[in-house]
């Protein structure tokens, strides 16, 4: 969509609620919200100007973090209700954006196979949305613990220490996905209540086994948590046969507790918008509180009631829906883009292997792309490896005529052992290049990024 394309867009929901604000009763704005048209306008050149301070995060010479850009129907949808501002906490607050996350629930419920009646809402973050699933939990197992990988997302471990929960941290293997072995060889005097399981580490992207873990949890009697807040919205693809994807990892979700996804990740939304859901209706039991002067405009439970959070921007929920009418969640729709920036991993990855000067530290699961630069069957020490990868980051970010601006990983020791038979541990950690090709653009740029970062 073009720049002008996307004004015509904006104006046309804008000037849609000015139409429907003009209905009511006309009255005059307080003088104590005036403000100069010359103080307003340098307020907005300084702030334009003030923002020229980041990285290009829309182009696609930015492959470091995992920031994607908003697609301009959500800019333009999340402009225009918050315009209104609508708080969906109660339905007095936003009855319109309320059923609208309905909405947006029920369709990623569906890509993620949970049936009706099961319990979800957005939330601002993955982080909350994580926390929410961890506090469930342990309303559910008070004095049990959570396992987790040593790659699942640090918000795990801060979370458990938050809600005073033990933890049991178990290793990764090469992939960096959990080791299976290694949570099958758990006994009950590690009194486990929940295990969580990663679709799509933040690091690497590898997916877990979560198949094989819920089968476990089953005859164990764990609860089984999906942190999918990073690739959740690769179930789109699960079946296709270019994503090259493990099916039976990604319908395996459809039988788990709880899963996190976060829109604002691939779901193209601006931040923070993410989701939890529960399969079990429940557990919204563990929420209920009361509100002297909410909740009385329906008999249903508000969202609010099934939240953790009491204020959440109706806005983001509208935007999400005005994207899923757009993109719906299918292979069709949403994973036409998520496709291309699978293939651009697979591409990077290829093309280091046949590089001469880089190592792939995996093999990409998702659209993660992870490089050591160092020569195959080289024998080199980790802090020379290290050294490497800072001078190629600061080279390709510092390069004026074109910039290429990638992330950096440390890579733990326990993994990189496993990963990197060749590699010398002279430090603990080993510092490498992470690039995450979110862009679909990038499927076109992904050799051309692999050349340069070996060319340096």
């Amino acid at each position: 969509m073009t720049e002008s394309e996307f004004r015509e867009l904006l104006t046309r929901g804008l000037d849609g609620i000015a139409r429907w604000e003009a209905s009511f009763r006309p009255f005059e704005p307080h003088r104590s919200l005036e403000v100069a048209p010359d103080v307003a306008g340098k307020a907005i050149d300084d702030l334009v100007v003030r923002l020229h301070d980041n990285y290009p995060f829309f182009h696609p010479d930015y492959a470091g973090q995992m920031l994607r850009p908003p697609h301009a129907v959500a800019l333009a949808a999340y402009a225009t209700a918050a315009r209104i501002n609508p708080n969906n906490h109660a339905l007095d607050g936003g009855p319109a954006t309320a059923q609208m996350e309905r909405e947006c629930l029920d369709q990623i419920a569906a890509m993620f196979g949970f049936t009706a009646p099961y319990l979800g809402h957005l939330t601002t973050s993955g982080t909350i949305a994580n926390l929410e699933a961890l506090w469930v939990a342990r309303s559910l197992h008070p004095d049990k613990a959570i396992a987790f990988s040593s790659e699942a997302h640090y918000t795990h471990a801060r979370m458990c220490e938050l809600l005073g929960l033990k933890t049991v941290v178990l290793p990764a293997d090469a992939r960096g996905a959990m080791e299976y072995s290694a949570l099958a060889a758990l006994g009950e005097s590690d009194a486990v209540g929940t295990v969580v399981v990663t679709a799509g580490t933040t690091a690497a992207g590898a997916v877990d086994p979560i198949d094989a873990v819920v089968e476990l949890a089953r005859t164990r009697g764990w609860r089984v948590h999906v942190d999918a807040a990073y690739g959740g919205f690769f179930a789109t693809l699960a079946r296709h046969p270019d994503a090259q994807l493990d099916a039976s990892l990604w319908t395996a979700i459809s039988r788990a507790d709880s899963v996190v996804v976060d829109p604002h990740k691939h779901a193209l939304q601006p931040y923070g918008c993410g989701a939890v859901l529960f399969a079990d209706p429940k557990v919204g039991a563990f929420y209920k509180h009361d509100s002297p002067y909410t909740y009385f405009t329906s008999r249903e439970l508000h969202l609010g009631e099934i939240s953790l959070e009491c204020s959440r921007p109706g806005a983001a929920a509208a935007a999400l829906w005005a994207t899923l009418q757009c993109f719906p969640l299918n292979a069709g729709g949403l994973g036409i883009s998520l496709l291309a920036s699978r293939r651009a991993a697979l591409i990077a990855y290829d093309a280091a292997r046949s590089s001469g000067s880089l190592v792939p530290i995996m093999q990409p699961e998702l659209d993660i792309f992870t490089v050591a630069p160092m020569a195959p069957e080289q024998r080199v020490t980790v802090s020379r490896v290290s050294q490497r990868s800072e001078e190629i980051f600061e080279r390709c970010q510092n390069d004026r005529e074109r910039p290429l601006f990638l992330a950096k990983w440390r890579l733990p020791q326990a993994v990189g052992r496993q990963a990197l038979p060749l590699l010398e541990w002279d430090e603990p950690h080993c510092t490498v290049l992470r690039s995450v090709m979110m862009k679909p653009e990038h499927e076109s740029e992904a050799r051309t990024i692999v050349a340069r970062i070996s060319s340096y």
